[in-house]
């Protein structure tokens, strides 16, 4: 994947301790930085790619990440499904 969209993130230089939270609702400062970022969808596609386990990344807690894998799991399963 290329990584060029990281220069453009709206996190850049900012303290990355932000986009660390220790719960779920300390998330919302780093969910909104990210709201405002021109790279988030790719952000979001390198956490699920790279399984990244902590941190908000495009938007979304290391949960919501494992719920986005899940449904796409199950997308994927009913796609295959309906060819067969």
């Amino acid at each position: 994947m290329n990584e060029n969209w990281a220069g453009n993130a709206a996190c850049r230089g900012l303290d990355p301790a932000v986009f660390y939270p220790v719960t779920e609702d300390e998330a919302e400062i780093a969910k909104a930085i990210c709201a405002d970022c021109p790279v988030v969808e790719p952000c979001l596609e390198h956490a699920i790619t790279n399984r990244e386990k902590n941190g908000v990344w495009g938007g979304a807690t290391e949960r919501e990440r494992l719920r986005i894998i899940r449904r796409r799991r199950r997308i994927r399963a009913q796609v295959s499904g309906l060819a067969s």
